[in-house]
C-alpha cells in the first residue's frame, strides 16, 4: 500500500512496506455483529525510496498473521488512550505460512 523510513540506532535510514491483506469477515466480541476489516502490518526492506514507491500496488504471496508477543503499550492515534497488547501482525510468505499452518495462502497487496 506504502511505505515508511525509519532510523536505525545507529543512525542509518531504511524503509519498511507497509502491507495489507484481503477484506475479512469478523464478528464483534463485544456487540456480536458482523463487520468487514483489513490486517495491515510492516514489513522492513533493503530497498531505496524509489524501489519501495514503484512497488505499491504490486500483489505478494502471502499472509498477515496474528502473532502472540510480551505485552507492551500501545497508545491509539485517534483517541489518546494507552492500551496493553499481547499480540502484532506479521507477514508470512506463502511458504512460511503453509509449514506454519498448512494452508495456501491469498495475495497481499503492497
Amino acid at each position: 500500500m506504502d511505505y515508511k523510513t525509519y532510523q536505525s540506532d545507529d543512525g542509518k535510514e531504511f524503509h519498511a512496506l507497509e502491507v495489507q491483506g484481503g477484506v475479512e469477515v469478523v464478528k464483534s466480541k463485544e456487540t456480536g455483529r458482523t463487520y468487514l476489516t483489513v490486517r495491515k502490518t510492516s514489513v522492513s526492506c533493503t530497498f531505496d525510496k524509489a524501489t519501495c514507491e514503484s512497488l505499491k500496488g504490486t500483489q505478494l504471496e502471502g499472509v498477515i498473521k496474528k502473532v502472540e508477543v510480551e505485552p507492551y503499550n500501545y497508545l491509539i492515534p485517534e483517541t489518546g488512550e494507552e492500551i496493553v497488547l499481547t499480540h502484532r501482525y506479521q507477514f508470512m510468505s506463502k511458504d512460511e505460512s503453509i509449514v506454519n499452518d498448512n494452508l495456501i495462502a491469498p495475495e497481499m497487496v503492497v
